[in-house]
């Protein structure tokens, strides 16, 4: 029998076991299971349905994978691990460590394919949101896993074969996974060799960025504007930081089309006059921005993107802390405005929903005509509280007595 022959065997086999434990019979011993397998399903049936037709979804990703301390070692290497998914004919997929998908890359066949299930950014993978598979084992246990069909709980998922392993930091912590997927009949023993090599590439660039006295990037668009190198400020025109802004937040390549509109809108602005001023910015960041496809190379930690970051994970007090002032009050680009309404309305959200009254006040300094946020403040100081007078004089100048 073929190799192809084989793997159908194996996979009518599982998929026969399957249908029997799914529907009661858990004592069939006909074909032999991982205990990791069987302890999955005993644990994901209790929340997974197997006939789950899609994984949930995390609208808050792209916040997360803006800030993800593994987006820069990823960007790296991503060229070869484009490769090696589009030759391949496999969908490649960075996560969290929670399991939802941050990033993935692969050829258009395989991400549409995928995307019918949710394979893909803002897909929630651990075991109680989609069961049995290899992102989910890998999380649990640390390790390298494979699941192979039917060996996955939920029926929509037995046409694929999934190779895994942990991205883990410096210290040991599980930071994410890496993720190789394809049709079950490109099941292949050199698939997780592969992909162990690729985290390693990932581990060890990562050690690197977390390695200390290493230069440092810091944008500073809340408010006041300024990007520093090391502390020192570096010089930059408005348009350049309207840029730099842009490609920190949006945390993906940009094509020069879709900078342009972000930047200008309906205005007619020739491609020269943005290749320019894209040219300006390479040479102030030392050449760590891409070409053609415009990308920041070297990490550059923002403020907007923690505020993004603290949103995105439920820490709303924190994100008011550390918000200082609109995305760059004097920009008037449709993308950095788009931005900054977002950015506003999240953070303002996120004060109104507090218990304490300090974000509310902190808030409010510089929100001065926002009543409401006034009046949540008085309502949340007790009586007494000296504070009262001062949110009660913000109040009544939103008022306008």
């Amino acid at each position: 029998m073929d190799r192809h022959g084989t793997l159908r065997e194996r996979r009518d086999r599982l998929h026969r076991h399957w249908a029997g434990w799914v529907a009661g019979d858990r004592a069939n011993k006909q074909v032999s299971l991982r205990e990791e397998i069987i302890a999955s399903w005993r644990r994901s049936i209790r929340w997974v349905p197997p006939e789950r037709d899609c994984a949930p979804v995390d609208a808050a990703a792209d916040d997360r994978w803006s800030c993800s301390p593994l987006r820069e070692p990823v960007r790296a290497i991503s060229d070869e691990l484009r490769t090696i998914a589009e030759d391949g004919g496999f969908i490649a997929a960075i996560t969290d460590e929670s399991g939802t998908i941050l990033w993935t890359c692969g050829g258009r066949v395989m991400r549409r394919r995928a995307e019918t299930v949710n394979f893909a950014p803002g897909g929630c993978w651990d075991e109680p949101a989609m069961g049995t598979n290899a992102l989910s084992l890998a999380l649990r246990h640390g390790q390298p896993a494979t699941v192979f069909s039917a060996e996955h709980l939920v029926q929509a998922l037995h046409g694929w074969v999934c190779y895994c392993a942990p991205i883990k930091a410096p210290d040991g912590r599980v930071l994410g996974v890496l993720d190789l997927s394809s049709t079950w009949d490109r099941s292949h023993p050199l698939a997780m060799p592969a992909l162990t090599n690729l985290v390693t590439g990932i581990e060890q660039r990562l050690a690197e960025r977390l390695r200390p006295g290493r230069p440092g990037l810091f944008l500073r668009c809340l408010g006041d504007a300024q990007l520093l190198r090391d502390g020192a400020p570096v010089r930059l025109r408005p348009r350049q930081l309207e840029i730099l802004t842009l490609l920190t937040l949006d945390g993906h390549a940009m094509s020069p089309e879709r900078l342009r509109d972000g930047l200008y809108g309906e205005r007619h602005v020739t491609a020269a006059t943005l290749k320019a001023e894209v040219s300006h910015l390479r040479s102030a960041l030392l050449g760590a921005l891409s070409t053609r496809r415009y990308e920041l190379t070297e990490p550059i930690a923002c403020d907007a993107a923690e505020v993004l970051a603290l949103l995105a994970s439920g820490r709303g007090e924190q994100a008011v802390d550390v918000y200082s002032g609109p995305l760059l009050p004097s920009s008037d680009a449709p993308g950095i405005r788009m931005w900054r309404e977002h950015i506003e309305v999240a953070v303002r959200e996120a004060a109104l929903r507090s218990r304490r009254p300090e974000p509310v006040l902190r808030y409010g300094e510089s929100h001065p005509y926002d009543l409401e946020v006034h009046e949540r403040a008085l309502a949340l100081l007790p009586a007494g509280d000296a504070r009262r007078g001062v949110a009660l004089a913000r109040s009544r100048s939103a008022l306008g007595d």
